[in-house]
């Protein structure tokens, strides 16, 4: 291989500025006069007008911002069945589910916990910093577990 074999991997084509004499001179390939051959032109997009005559409705829909309650807590949902990794006598808390890797870190912090009762639980364990359902606090305290 020799110099004179290399070519550049770069594009060096520049586009074509038109309305400058030469090939492409009066309507520069704008056609006719108005506003399609104006600089910046901008047509009104006709979806625009349709999504205007829609009706606005209440609850979630178009204007569906303002229904949501963004300060509501998100919860990260965890079963009785998924709590069997855990000994008899064991404390329960948000840091430990990271730990044991059933729960998962959001956004560089311990996640807000709520426990489900979709299964059993059978050893007795020591709950603290988590939400419960009624089914799940029913199911912690017959197995003998203190909720903190």
């Amino acid at each position: 291989m020799q110099l004179h074999n290399l070519s550049e991997r770069t594009n060096r084509t520049r586009s074509a500025r038109v309305g400058r004499g030469g090939k492409r001179g009066k309507t520069s390939g704008r056609g006719g006069k108005g506003q399609t051959a104006r600089a910046g032109r901008k047509m009104r997009p006709e979806m625009r007008d349709i999504i205007k005559k829609l009706p606005k409705r209440r609850g979630y829909g178009k204007n569906r911002a303002r229904t949501v309650r963004t300060s509501r807590p998100d919860y990260t949902p965890i079963n009785l069945a998924a709590l069997s990794v855990f000994a008899a006598g064991e404390a329960v808390s948000p840091k430990t589910l990271v730990e044991k890797g059933i729960a998962k870190r959001s956004g560089g912090k311990l996640p807000l916990i709520k426990i489900l009762g979709t299964g059993t639980l059978s050893t007795k364990l020591t709950f603290s910093a988590c939400a419960f359902s009624a089914s799940a606090k029913e199911a912690v305290l017959a197995a003998g577990g203190t909720i903190a």
